[in-house]
């Protein structure tokens, strides 16, 4: 693995490879507010080593080691996050890659589908749903009641470390969805990493106010690469319907529901999805 600082454009972004750069590229975008690090390292590697991919993986802006800005002044937009990733890809002089995003991620590496078309040979799409408005909306259900309990009522002192990783590994175990064992050791020994490894974790705080930027001009109907759509049964904040949904916009995507899981890339799920991405981008151009 090589972690790597690129800048373009006066935007610092910090990235992390893994395998051979000669292999077919798989970028991954984990979801807003969270930096690299819920991508794993494990995990990546399964993905590289399993199927000879070239992963990468990056903080967004105001997580991790990229730039960060001003708590409640984040200076851009969701949009610029979807520009984000083609930085990334132009830095590693990639043309094209596998994309797998997971939650707000998922919706990200729509619009580059949308945005940039010709940058995106396949995606996988984790926990999310639609990034573009459209008519089945209104029949998707709403989070769960405890996920908006936790939501509405939890407090944090975010100048404060501990009671950011309490508030996290108890925000971790909502999404966890209820119908597993919830691993609190793992998950505090990685929100532990997240808070003490980022510039100022405070920030990412920011991606909770980001305008959307310019709405995309086409629909999900017009994403024409190969697609997969893979959600946990359990997800508190998009219940099984949104990827259903989801699955049904885009043409000829697949569907893989994860039983009893909630929303994110679960540690007992890794084989499976694992093997779900290697296998779907075995179809897609510049595959092995």
């Amino acid at each position: 693995m090589a972690e790597r600082m690129i800048e373009t454009e006066g935007i610092r972004l910090c990235t992390e490879s893994f395998g051979d750069p000669s292999d077919p590229p798989v970028l991954l975008i984990m979801g807003t507010g969270a930096s690299m690090l819920w991508w794993e390292e494990d995990f990546c590697r399964m993905l590289a080593e399993g199927g000879r991919r070239f992963v990468i993986r990056y903080d967004h802006r105001d997580t991790g080691r990229s730039v960060t800005y001003e708590p409640g002044r984040p200076g851009y937009s969701g949009a610029d996050l979807v520009d984000d990733a083609v930085r990334v890809l132009d830095a590693h002089g990639i043309p094209a890659a596998h994309v797998v995003g997971v939650s707000a991620g998922g919706a990200l590496a729509q619009l580059l589908a949308l945005d940039h078309a010709r940058r995106v040979l396949s995606l996988v799409l984790i926990s999310t749903s639609s990034a573009v408005p459209g008519d089945r909306d209104h029949d998707l259900p709403a989070p769960t009641e405890e996920f908006m309990r936790f939501v509405s009522t939890a407090h944090v002192d975010w100048a404060d470390a501990e009671s950011v990783i309490d508030h996290q590994v108890a925000y971790a175990r909502v999404l966890a969805g209820g119908r597993r064992p919830f691993d609190e050791t793992a998950a505090r020994g990685l929100v532990r990493r997240d808070v003490e490894r980022a510039d100022d974790f405070g920030a990412a705080r920011n991606h909770d106010s980001l305008p959307d930027g310019e709405p995309p001009r086409a629909s999900l109907s017009s994403i024409a690469v190969p697609t997969l759509v893979i959600h946990g049964t359990a997800d508190p904040m998009f219940p099984l319907r949104h990827g259903e949904a989801l699955a049904e916009q885009i043409p000829a995507a697949g569907l893989l529901a994860l039983a009893d899981a909630g929303h994110g890339v679960e540690r007992a799920d890794w084989p499976t999805i694992v093997a779900a991405i290697l296998d779907h981008t075995g179809t897609g151009d510049g595959a092995s």
